[in-house]
């Protein structure tokens, strides 16, 4: 049995759908050696009856990555677990936490912080069938719900259950009268309340999730809990994972800037275009990069304009790329 250690969740890049795929995780990855990455939220039943490698296959080079999994069947997360586990990954994540109306018409995600026996079950047994950790990524309560007595129920119950840690986005979801994205924005956080949680089951591993930006934040939720995740920040802006390895490790980061990363990403690129992908799989996730610098816009028109295409291929990439000063004011070459 692996045991989850309190630093290797000191640092995660939350689980987002259609954006964490296997590609955006190899950019991170270059960016953070440190960094605990997930993949997008994958039903059991599809783990177990669809296209395995095209849904959870990933790379070695993600590494440290984890699985997380939708669903509420106690028997088909265990066996989808196992699937996981023997694709390698390092941990398996439970979603009680997505509140999108087909995972509401699955009564899983969110729906779950209803069902703090069930999800208890859920955890037992994915647990007995793999020897890899089992976490759970929750909300603080969902609609009316007492979050005090939602989140302590919740948590009894998976401890119970051998989880190995909790993550927690620190606000309610609306289940009714809120889009999936106004459920990141508009119900509010609250912070105390996980530092609560934390306090009151110090033996616990809890993470924390849910509008956390600059990297000046982190250690301030380090100080009262085990790990910090981050979501849309670090798919918006993901040169902040540069400071991921020096500020909360003491390492250097892998690479020094988003240039040097860019160069290190071209091997995987020729590698997904010598098998048939397309550019675009990687180049959608790079949007983000180079924010406020000169010719970020011109690199951003460039990736929409020239490498969609069927047939792009790196050096419309790097034409993109220079466009963007340095910030020695140079241009990289083409």
């Amino acid at each position: 049995m692996t045991a989850l250690s309190p630093e290797l969740l000191r640092f995660s890049v939350a689980p987002m759908m259609d954006w964490t795929d296997r590609h955006c995780r190899v950019i991170h990855r270059l960016m953070s050696r440190r960094a605990r990455l997930y993949t997008e939220m994958v039903t059991a039943q599809a783990v177990i009856r669809g296209d395995r490698q095209r849904l959870i296959g990933f790379d070695a080079a993600e590494r440290p990555v984890a699985l997380q999994l939708g669903g509420n069947d106690p028997l088909l997360l265990a066996e989808a677990a196992r699937i996981g586990a023997d694709f390698g990954y390092d941990e398996l994540n439970l979603n009680c936490g997505c509140p999108s109306d087909r995972v509401q018409g699955g009564a899983f995600g969110a729906c779950l912080m209803r069902e703090p026996v069930l999800v208890g079950d859920c955890v037992a047994a994915m647990k007995s069938s793999v020897s890899i950790p089992v976490t759970v990524k929750c909300r603080i309560g969902v609609d009316d719900q007492d979050p005090e007595a939602a989140l302590d129920a919740l948590t009894a119950s998976v401890k119970a259950a051998g989880v190995d840690a909790l993550i927690v986005h620190a606000r309610k979801a609306w289940l009714q009268g809120l889009s999936p994205k106004e459920n990141r924005e508009v119900p509010p956080l609250d912070y105390e309340r996980a530092y609560r949680l934390k306090a009151a089951n110090p033996e616990l591993i809890v993470a924390i999730n849910g509008g956390i930006r600059a990297s000046g934040e982190w250690s301030a939720h380090l100080a009262r809990l085990d790990g910090v995740m981050i979501g849309r920040e670090a798919y918006q802006n993901p040169e902040i994972l540069l400071q991921v390895d020096p500020l909360l490790f003491g390492e250097a980061a892998p690479v020094t800037d988003a240039f040097a990363m860019l160069e290190a990403l071209e091997p995987h690129l020729a590698a997904h275009l010598e098998a048939g992908g397309r550019l675009h799989a990687f180049t959608r996730h790079l949007v983000g990069l180079f924010p406020g610098r000169p010719g970020a816009r011109q690199f951003r028109r460039h990736l929409a304009e020239h490498c969609v295409a069927v047939g792009a291929g790196i050096a419309d990439l790097r034409a993109a790329i220079a466009h963007v000063a340095r910030h020695d004011g140079g241009r990289v070459a083409a």
